[in-house]
């Protein structure tokens, strides 16, 4: 079972997070070595926060846990798709439907609705709602244009185990943070010595 850690600071941005905030979602769930997690979106105010951070959602937009458990879930569905891309497999035809789902749930007016006594008159959905859909159809379009972008040749998952970051490869860099980089040259030499012994 493995231990939540909240507590311990998140890495720098990984790079590509800064153009892409879908990247910056997937990696908002974090494997450390010794088997620790640090997950960025664990309750309604961390998801908040996180949105905030990226100016999807006002400070005070009261998020939930039904929302904050959508924004969980639109995370898992994109890191699949950045999986299946780079590992060259086919994507899930859920975590499609789940980025073209999110994508298309946004009304573009206010809707309908219609009181027994009133009559019929239009409104907007709860507000929470209407940001976290907003929150949620951006990041989809945003990973939906990564994959489909010429910098999904560049998307790469971190080369430093147990690290699970993606990031866009530049030049020859192939881990998401310099402590990944260093903790993958410390395994080589580590290994080297080992071997020569």
């Amino acid at each position: 079972m493995e231990e939540s850690v909240t507590e311990q600071p998140a890495p720098p941005p990984a790079q590509g997070e800064q153009e892409h905030p879908s990247l910056a979602l997937a990696n908002t769930a974090m494997a450390l070595p010794g088997g620790h997690t640090i997950d960025l979106l664990g309750t309604p105010a961390q998801a908040n926060h996180w949105l905030t951070e990226r100016g999807l959602a006002p400070v005070d937009a009261g998020m939930r846990e039904m929302c904050a458990a959508q924004l969980r879930s639109l995370r898992e569905q994109i890191r699949s798709l950045f999986a299946s891309r780079t590992e060259g497999l086919p994507a899930l035809p859920a975590a499609v439907s789940a980025i073209n789902d999110a994508m298309t749930r946004v009304p573009i007016a206010p809707l309908l609705r219609w009181d027994d006594e009133t009559g019929p008159y239009r409104t907007a959905p709860h507000p929470t709602t209407a940001i976290v859909d907003l929150a949620l159809a951006t990041l989809a379009a945003d990973a939906a244009d990564l994959l489909t972008s010429p910098d999904a040749e560049r998307l790469t998952a971190c080369g430093s185990p147990p690290c699970n970051r993606f990031l866009l490869r530049h030049g020859r860099r192939q881990w998401c943070s310099t402590r990944c980089g260093d903790r993958a040259r410390a395994a080589r030499a580590y290994a080297r010595r080992s071997k020569a012994d």
